[in-house]
This record gives C-alpha cells, sequence and structure tokens, in this order.
C-alpha cells in the first residue's frame, strides 16, 4: 500500500524528444534528480538512440561506420524510465502524453506533472511534391546511408552507360542548400567521388560534377563573410559548383528546374532566369519545419513553434517547457528565430532544466540568453573554417579543430574511440564502394486509437 500510494504522490517530468535539447535536459535533470524516489524522469522517443547529426555526411561518404554516430539513449540516460514509441498528441489540460499503437504494441497514455517538448524538427520542402516524393534528404541515419547507396549505384551505372547524355545525369549531383548541413554534404561528397573513382577505369574526374544550389547571396548564412568566402573559394578549386541567389523549383528524378532569383522580384519587366539540370540525384538539406505534432497540438505556435517566454515556458501552461528546434524563441539582437542548430538546442536544455529545479524547489527562475561558442563547418579534403574563442581559423587548422571539438561532445568512450579510429583508417585508405542492399520495410500501420484497455501510466 506504501509503495502505490508513493508511486501516485511522485512528480513525474516528461521529455519528448531524444535528440540533442532532449538529452541535454534530461542528463541535467538526472544529475539533480537521479536519487530523488519523489521525481520520477521519463523520455519519450522514436528512435531508443541519440544521433549525432553533425556527422551525418561523413557516414554518407563512407568514413564512419554508421552505427558509430548513434548511443543508444539507455546507456547515457541511466536513471530515466525510456518509451520508445510515437506521440500521438499532447493534452495540456489533462497533463498527458498519448502515443500511437500498431501492431506489435497498444497505444499508452502517460501522465505527467512537468513537461519538456524538444521534439525537433524534420525537413521541408516547402510545398514541393515532387521534391518531396524524389529527392534524398539528410536528416536521419536511414537517409545517409540510403544515400551512401545512390551514389555507388550512380557510380555503378554510369560505368558501364554508353548514352553520353545519360552517363553525364548519373554523374551530377545536386545538394540543395548552402547551409551547413549542404556544404558539409557537398564536400564529403566529392571526397567519396573521388576515392572511388579509382576503381572505375571509364570515370573520368571532370565527369564528376557536384552542384550546390543556395537561395542566398552567400554560402553558410551567419559566418564571417570572410571566411564563408574562404569555402566558396576553396570547394569551386576543388570543381565543386556553387550557384547562389538560384531556387530549386521542381524535380522529377531526371531534371533539377532552377530560377534565378533577380534583383527586385517585384518588378515584373524582369524575367527570372530558369534553368535545368539534367540529374538523378538531388539531395535536399535546404530547410526544416517543425513536426506535426507541435502543429496540430494546443499549443500557441507561430510558424509552426511552440511560443515561449524568456523561459522557455509555454504560454498558459506553466510547468511545460518548449527547446530545441520545435520553439520559437528570437534573437533580441536580430529579431528573428535562432537557427536550429545542435548548439542552441543544448543551451536551451540546460536552461529549461534549471528552470525546472527551480519551480520544483521554489527558487528563482532564470532567463534565456544565448552567448555563441563559435561555429565550424567542414568543406572536405581536411578542410574547414571556424569562428572559435574569437578568433577567425580556416583551411587545415580549422578542419583540426571541428574534430576535436565534436569528438569532445559524443557522449560514450567507446563512440569516441571508434569514430577516431575511423578517421586514422581513413587517413591510410580509401572509401569502402560496396553497395548494401537494404529492403525497407513498412511502418506499422497506426491504427489502434486508445481505448479501454490502453495502459495509463
Amino acid at each position: 500500500m506504501k509503495k502505490t500510494q508513493l508511486a501516485r504522490n511522485k512528480k513525474k517530468i516528461v521529455i519528448l524528444g531524444g535528440g540533442f535539447a532532449g538529452v541535454k535536459c534530461t542528463r541535467k535533470l538526472e544529475s539533480e534528480f537521479g536519487n530523488n524516489s519523489e521525481i520520477e524522469l521519463i523520455m519519450i522517443s522514436e528512435d531508443n538512440f541519440l544521433l549525432f547529426t553533425p556527422m551525418l555526411p561523413q557516414v554518407a561518404s563512407g568514413m564512419i561506420e554508421t552505427r558509430h554516430i548513434v548511443m543508444p539513449i539507455r546507456t547515457i540516460c541511466k536513471k530515466t524510465k525510456f518509451y520508445e514509441g510515437r506521440i500521438k498528441n499532447i493534452d495540456p489540460h489533462g497533463k498527458l502524453v498519448n502515443l500511437w499503437g500498431t501492431a506489435d504494441k497498444r497505444s499508452i497514455s502517460i501522465h505527467y506533472d512537468f513537461l519538456v517538448v524538444a521534439l525537433g524538427s524534420e525537413t521541408n520542402f516547402f510545398g514541393m511534391a515532387d521534391v518531396e516524393k524524389n529527392a534524398y534528404t539528410m536528416k536521419t541515419l536511414n537517409d545517409a546511408v540510403l544515400l551512401r547507396n545512390r551514389i555507388i549505384d550512380m557510380l555503378e551505372q554510369a560505368e558501364n552507360e554508353t548514352n553520353p547524355i545519360l552517363r553525364k545525369s548519373f554523374l551530377s549531383f545536386v545538394v540543395a542548400g548552402g547551409g551547413f548541413a549542404g556544404i558539409e554534404t557537398a564536400g564529403e561528397l566529392m571526397d567519396l567521388l573521388l576515392d572511388a573513382r579509382k576503381h572505375y577505369h571509364t570515370i573520368r574526374k571532370e565527369d564528376l560534377r557536384v552542384i550546390v544550389i543556395e537561395a542566398l547571396p552567400m554560402i553558410l548564412p551567419g559566418f564571417n563573410e570572410k571566411l564563408a568566402g574562404f569555402a566558396k573559394e576553396k570547394m569551386t578549386d576543388r570543381k565543386i559548383d556553387i550557384r547562389l541567389k538560384t531556387a530549386i523549383t521542381s524535380f522529377d528524378g531526371n531534371e533539377v528546374t532552377t530560377k534565378f532569383l533577380v534583383q527586385n522580384p517585384k518588378d515584373p519587366i524582369v524575367e527570372p532566369i530558369i534553368d535545368v539540370i539534367r540529374t538523378k540525384t538531388l539531395i535536399w538539406t535546404a530547410g526544416v519545419t517543425p513536426v506535426n505534432t507541435i502543429k496540430r497540438s494546443l499549443f500557441k505556435t507561430d510558424k509552426g513553434k511552440v511560443i515561449v517566454n524568456d523561459y522557455l515556458e509555454v504560454q498558459d501552461f506553466p510547468g511545460v517547457f518548449a527547446i530545441g528546434d520545435c520553439a520559437m524563441f528570437l534573437n533580441p539582437e536580430t529579431k528573428r528565430p535562432f537557427p536550429p542548430t545542435a548548439q542552441i538546442a543544448e543551451a536551451q536544455a540546460l536552461i529549461a532544466a534549471k528552470n525546472l529545479i527551480a519551480l520544483i524547489k521554489n527558487s528563482e527562475k532564470e532567463k534565456f540568453e544565448y552567448h555563441s561558442k563559435g561555429q565550424m563547418a567542414i568543406i572536405g579534403k581536411r578542410s574547414g573554417i571556424a569562428t572559435f574563442l574569437g578568433m577567425n581559423i580556416s583551411g587545415f587548422w580549422a578542419w583540426l579543430i571541428w574534430r576535436n571539438v565534436y569528438l569532445s561532445k559524443i557522449p560514450t568512450l567507446d563512440k569516441k574511440i571508434r569514430v577516431f579510429l575511423d578517421w586514422t583508417i581513413d587517413l591510410f585508405f580509401d572509401r569502402d564502394i560496396s553497395r548494401l542492399k537494404l529492403m525497407k520495410r513498412e511502418d506499422g500501420k497506426e491504427y489502434k486509437l486508445l481505448d479501454e484497455v490502453d495502459d495509463v501510466w
């Protein structure tokens, strides 16, 4: 009886999402409440691992082994009860989180006293259905594996293709987006192509084309202009074609249609310049949008993101916090939302955790103020750019700093060692060009709605 009473009196903190923000917040709460019998920590995530997304391009290029950038959540959040499942909806009035059921498991409803929403984002195709259907993305581990298979498949087909037009389309790869993900993907892609080309005797170096399409006038927005210019120059030297002020309007699986963005789009006299790129492979990294669970929730949103106050608390719902890509928090200097980066997500996670602790202990909450620790990007061939400790660094040293910083951020020692060994092996050997045949199994049908047999936790 006493155990049942204690379980009922426990304060439940539920964290939604197992990304950088969710894991960082959970680990901070574990350090405070991990041994507190009156507080129960619960995490819900679709995957049972933390994906180290900054290294996805290196998985796609075959530099790093797939499983080396995933950290099982149960091994890094050991004092938290974990549920693997998809969130159907959030009921902030009843303080319930409802999970979908499938053919293999019942749907359940989990009660909370405090809630942290850290559900991240998904790829934004800006309403272009043909692009969504035909493009490759770089958001998940599966995306990276599929892209690597695609690149090798294109090389295999091009090696023995006699039609020059078709062959050129096989060897042309278009990357949409000139941000961190797009630039790092393009650099790694070129590294893989140049390594693999040695084993394809009919493919010459000049046959390979990597094209980056960016709507803004510069790549890597937010970086120092000189550093961004250095990155563009280095990548151009490596024969990566970077097209600025250009937007993709369609992709049917065979051709990418682009539109040059004129200086004054309201001028009816100026006709936009339309171009067509023959390619079989478009890699889309051009934007993200909050997940549908957020968009259809009862929380007040702006552009799909949950509106939060200075303490990262959700309007009208005390004790509910939103952090990371799914939270709408404006940069006080630019009056624009912060970019969707892991660094910002983790900074918000720490403040949300501190404010949760303050609520439970009846102490003063802390406002979120972001102070950048610097920015880094690698551009391929052991080169990169970095703003670090107030210094602007480019070339080999920036690449080295990138490696050391991100290696230090991997949460577990075994994964640090595995990634380091992968990098070391890459110094001496070419990339593996085996194409893995993967059979995709359809997701379980989300048909089992909440009913009287469902569990309430």
